[in-house]
């Protein structure tokens, strides 16, 4: 599994619906070569769950692995950029040989139709017009075979569906959100062992004030209690943990 975020020791993989849907969705796109997008609010569990899912498809026999390669590019990124990437991550080289985007272009077509890859693209708000044009462009070309998937934060599905071309052949969509309230103390339960005796009102004040639903926020806030508890030799977060913990944490409010 991915490692959890601030390397949280005895945390556990929530087996959300957002969590589960991923790995659902990053195997339907391998196997459809098809485009796919995941997104939502920062914090929200979207980067864990596609890190997962991409582990997962390490088990697959050979023949049928996807070779994965993951972009990440600056704000708003140009044409160029995206091509001399996206080449060295398929060529292992450092620089291309090529200065001329569409040469880089044709070479790309080649890379892309053989073997069966998959092209992860983070942080996709950041794209342009221009450059979501290009991706669609080698998605499309009739002589490559490889999936999409567009992960990105706040804004992301803004972004993309303003391109129709791209909205018409998105495939499998996961807009991410924050936990449902009504489900943390459960969730936190399995969580994490410090709050597997914790009283549910403690665990939905804590969502309230410091949480606010996202497992980002939940993660800063445990490997916190988790030490205060070790400090005082107790297993089960309470409320004078809870209160010392938000006293670390600039008070708690957020």
């Amino acid at each position: 599994m991915p490692r959890h975020f601030v390397d949280l020791t005895g945390a556990a993989a929530l087996p959300t619906g957002h969590f589960q849907m991923t790995a659902r969705i990053v195997a339907d796109l391998v196997a459809n070569a098809a485009t796919g997008v995941v997104h939502g609010p920062a914090g929200t569990g979207k980067t864990f769950a596609v890190e997962a899912a991409l582990e997962a498809l390490d088990l697959l026999d050979p023949i049928s692995r996807p070779r994965v390669s993951v972009l990440t590019f600056p704000a708003r990124p140009t044409m160029r950029m995206i091509a001399d990437q996206l080449l060295r991550e398929l060529t292992g080289t450092e620089n291309p040989s090529s200065r001329n985007r569409f040469d880089l272009t044709t070479k790309l077509v080649g890379l892309l139709a053989t073997p069966m890859r998959l092209v992860v693209v983070d942080e996709a708000q950041r794209l342009t017009g221009d450059c979501i044009e290009l991706l669609r462009h080698l998605h499309d070309h009739p002589k490559t075979r490889f999936a999409l998937l567009y992960v990105g934060g706040d804004g992301c599905w803004e972004v993309l569906s303003k391109e129709p071309m791209l909205r018409s052949r998105v495939f499998r969509r996961l807009p991410f959100s924050p936990l449902d309230p009504v489900k943390v103390p459960a969730l936190m339960r399995r969580y994490h062992p410090i709050y597997a005796e914790a009283d549910a009102d403690l665990l939905l004040e804590v969502d309230s004030s410091y949480g606010h639903g996202t497992m980002r926020d939940w993660a800063v806030f445990t490997h916190t209690a988790a030490s205060l508890c070790a400090e005082q030799g107790i297993t089960t977060v309470d409320e004078t943990t809870v209160h010392n913990a938000y006293s670390l944490l600039g008070g708690g409010l957020q």
